[in-house]
């Protein structure tokens, strides 16, 4: 009974290995072809790019006009807030008084210029009669009008005072969100001291150094344009809708900052503080390029298939700028003649060959930088 079990197994282990043999000569006899494109040269867009930063076109720093111990914080880093919000309250004990005092200086202003006008309406009644002088007439006369500007006085204060107690209560001058907090409950608040950083989420621009030494070239450029992600996960280059170029360099990194305003519906998706590629494009060059899907990467490897006579030989190579549609640019690692897998994964395989023709290289230049 056992030699039999033995007899089964030993059968059917030969049967597996029959099939894997089988099957390992069926895709020997098969082997994988795979389209190539010749690595030439070819005319592409030239210029050069820089790294950009997102930044809000309204940004503020809140702080408050009245002195004090903040009393309450209303909201917190990443709260969305509307214009007149509330956001913060000052300890108002002090203004309080100050507007007790105030009121109480408009009524005695009010009574002064109540008795005023009664004893000059009196002194011209008596004066008309002949019972008192002309210079009694005068004296009521002025007291009345400087009793008139003393009420003026008086209510100034009163606006003033009322004034001072609604800096104690702070508000959100636009629609945005808080991007930071930078006091709590219980803090001195001073006027200039800051409370928070708000900002409008809308419109964006992105800001990049340019350096000085190439502050000429950047203006002379044709066409500027900012890599952003697209709807679909995917990058896209969007032209800015305005630009403004600062008029003097940074000492210390001689640098120009330029910024670009970016379009309303280009940036959904982008947040300030968001990194972006900037390029400003010049004229054209011929550059060799490359399909991106041609490129295989594996850590800090990149490299592509090269066809031989016997198949595929892995070729590192060093890379450009992206071009867009035309491929990406190859500064070494090819040859003028050289053909490049277009799928990379399938050109690895054992017994994978090149097919019959070359793919043409690219369709259409992109506007790239360098």
């Amino acid at each position: 009974m056992r030699v039999s079990a033995v007899s089964v197994r030993l059968s059917l282990l030969v049967v597996a290995l029959g099939l894997g043999l089988g099957f390992g000569l069926a895709q020997a006899a098969a082997p994988v072809e795979v389209a190539v494109v010749q690595a030439r040269p070819q005319a592409v867009s030239t210029g050069f790019e820089y790294d950009g930063v997102v930044e809000p076109v309204k940004q503020s720093t809140i702080s408050s006009q009245a002195s004090g111990r903040v009393a309450t914080i209303s909201v917190k880093a990443g709260d969305q807030v509307r214009a007149g919000q509330l956001l913060a309250t000052i300890d108002d004990r002090e203004t309080q008084t100050g507007v007790q005092r105030s009121q109480a200086q408009v009524s005695q202003a009010d009574a002064e210029l109540r008795n005023a006008q009664a004893n000059a309406e009196r002194t011209r009644e008596l004066q008309a009669k002949g019972f008192v002088s002309k210079a009694a007439l005068d004296t009521a006369e002025l007291q009345l009008k400087a009793a008139k500007a003393g009420q003026d006085v008086a209510t100034a204060g009163a606006r003033q005072s009322a004034l001072s107690q609604g800096f104690t209560r702070v508000t959100a001058p636009y629609d945005g969100w808080v991007l930071q907090t930078l006091s709590e409950a219980g803090d001195l608040a001073v006027p200039g001291k800051p409370l928070m950083t708000l900002y409008a989420p809308l419109p964006l621009r992105a800001v990049v150094q340019v350096p000085a030494s190439r502050g000429e070239t950047a203006r002379a450029a044709s066409r500027i344009e900012v890599q952003l992600p697209g709807p679909d996960g995917t990058a896209q280059w969007v032209a800015p809708s305005s630009r403004s170029v600062m008029p003097a360099a940074d000492p210390v990194s001689q640098t120009i900052e330029w910024r670009l305003e970016l379009p309303t519906a280009a940036v959904r998706g982008v947040v300030p503080g968001q990194q972006v590629r900037v390029r400003f494009v010049g004229g054209q060059a011929q550059r060799v390029v490359v399909p991106a899907a041609a490129v295989l990467r594996r850590g800090e490897l990149t490299a592509v298939y090269v066809a031989t006579p016997t198949g595929f030989a892995l070729k590192a190579v060093r890379l450009g700028p992206d071009h867009g549609a035309a491929g990406v640019e190859v500064l070494a690692g090819l040859g003028p003649d050289d053909r490049v897998a277009l799928d990379p994964v399938r050109a690895g395989l054992a017994g994978s060959r090149a097919s019959g023709a070359a793919a043409p290289a690219a369709v259409k230049p992109a506007s790239a930088a360098r």
